[in-house]
């Protein structure tokens, strides 16, 4: 990416990004022109089929580009797993191509110098035997799944990626949603060191977590850190949401287009513990308006939040 253009973003308290399309031309060709093109200065990607079971190798030399174009500009950049994903599932293969495709994402995350991989928490699928909830049952299965995957964590040394875990919205039998949830499941994780947390806006409103209430944000984040202790939080998803507080509907909207509003994300860059916390937006990219330009939404959404950023200040120190 042009260094000139984009300035470094360990310069910036919260740089702000996309996820960003990696088809056609690769990581490097589709995904940091794409980036550049909406003045994204952190990126995110997929490295496989977001709603498969495959493990593609990649491109070595796409793999080369895109961590070396990364470093220049200073552009931190992360891998989200494929959705899939589910270790609290009640099916043995389900776990098994789990635990396959999260390796697969950690091992291409730290090819291509991400800084860490981003996985759904899951849910607890199926019914105990005695007609109950499998919420026990599956905390124990995302530790026998997850905890080896951490260790093999530990053989590739600093560098390698967080775990990021992502509560979701809250929707059927989900393992983790409220901040208060993460306790629990980093605990099953013996509170490993490279364990942290996705915060994704649009899901923590839709499982209540009321972000434009006054202090809402304040209220969420304490929450979060009170969980997982501070330093978890190292990435933050940036979207607004097409439902109302509670609704447990994952559908976004784009900034301040939504039912959390722009002011909470001014807040949510004024709080201590995003400090340093990139945040990346998935938010809708306008594929199907009638006079669709690409990128375009996505270039006001980074846009707002950059104003935001500015408007939010020096960080509040509480």
């Amino acid at each position: 990416m042009d260094s000139a253009a984009h300035p470094p973003s360990a310069a910036l308290r919260n740089p702000v990004g996309a996820h960003v399309p990696v088809a056609a031309r690769g990581l490097a060709g589709t995904g940091l022109a794409y980036a550049r093109k909406v003045g994204a200065e952190a990126v995110q990607v997929f490295v496989a089929n977001p709603r498969g079971w495959a493990t593609p190798e990649g491109n070595p030399a796409q793999d080369e580009e895109f961590r070396t174009a990364c470093a220049a500009a200073g552009i931190p950049a992360y891998v989200h797993a494929p959705y899939l994903i589910n270790f609290g599932s009640d099916s043995g293969a389900t776990r098994a191509r789990s635990a396959e495709s999260l390796r697969h994402s950690l091992l291409r995350a730290h090819r291509i110098g991400a800084l860490g991989v981003v996985v759904h928490t899951g849910s607890a699928v199926g019914r105990a035997a005695d007609g109950g909830s499998r919420y026990a049952a599956a905390m124990a299965q995302v530790r026998e799944d997850v905890r080896p995957l951490l260790d093999e964590l530990d053989v590739l040394g600093e560098d390698a990626p967080w775990l990021l875990l992502e509560p979701t919205a809250g929707q059927g039998s989900s393992l983790c949603s409220r901040m208060e949830d993460l306790a629990a499941y980093a605990a099953a994780l013996d509170h490993h060191p490279k364990v942290g947390v996705c915060l994704d806006t649009c899901h923590a409103f839709a499982a209540g977590h009321d972000l434009a209430a006054p202090d809402g944000v304040g209220r969420t984040l304490d929450a979060l850190v009170a969980a997982v202790g501070p330093g978890r939080l190292r990435l933050i998803h940036a979207n607004d949401s097409m439902d109302v507080v509670g609704a447990r509907k994952d559908r976004h909207a784009n900034i301040g287009a939504g039912h959390i509003g722009a002011d909470a994300f001014r807040t949510l860059l004024a709080h201590p513990a995003t400090e340093g916390v990139p945040l990346i937006i998935e938010t809708p990219d306008g594929r199907h308006d009638p006079d669709r330009v690409e990128g375009a939404r996505h270039t006001a959404d980074l846009d707002l939040l950059k104003r935001l950023r500015t408007e939010a200040g020096p960080v509040l120190r509480r």
